[in-house]
């Protein structure tokens, strides 16, 4: 059983900069590829950046790449997101997932587990 709470949200102005953080209590976290995906109001949670189980192997959707970073610390069970040139479309409930087999896919089925979210809003 692997829970995860995120934690960094909050209110920041176009162009800006937020980390989020992400802490998982699982036995096996270095074994978890984990994943960043975020949702807005009447649309689908969408992928936004995952990471491998040692931090070699990173992807993100193209609306953030360049601009986010993704990045993990095995030893205290935490991962990050770094977001930087914040635009008001980033507005969104940002959710931890983790993936416990350890795949490469930034398919929501693939992560059977996930935080509660953190709200992060951009103003314009």
């Amino acid at each position: 059983q692997v829970q995860l709470v995120e934690s960094g949200g909050g209110l920041v102005q176009a162009g800006g900069s937020v980390t989020l953080s992400c802490t998982a209590s699982a036995f096996a976290f270095s074994r978890l590829t984990m994943g960043w995906f975020r949702q807005t109001a009447g649309k689908e949670r969408e992928f936004v950046a995952q990471v491998g189980w040692n931090g070699g192997y990173t992807n993100y959707a193209d609306s953030v790449k360049g601009r986010f970073t993704v990045s993990r610390d095995n030893a205290n069970h935490t991962i990050y997101l770094q977001m930087n040139s914040l635009k008001p479309a980033d507005t969104a409930v940002y959710y931890c997932a983790a993936d416990q087999y350890g795949r490469r896919s930034s398919a929501r089925p693939a992560y059977g587990y996930w935080g509660q979210g953190t709200q992060v809003t951009v103003s314009s």
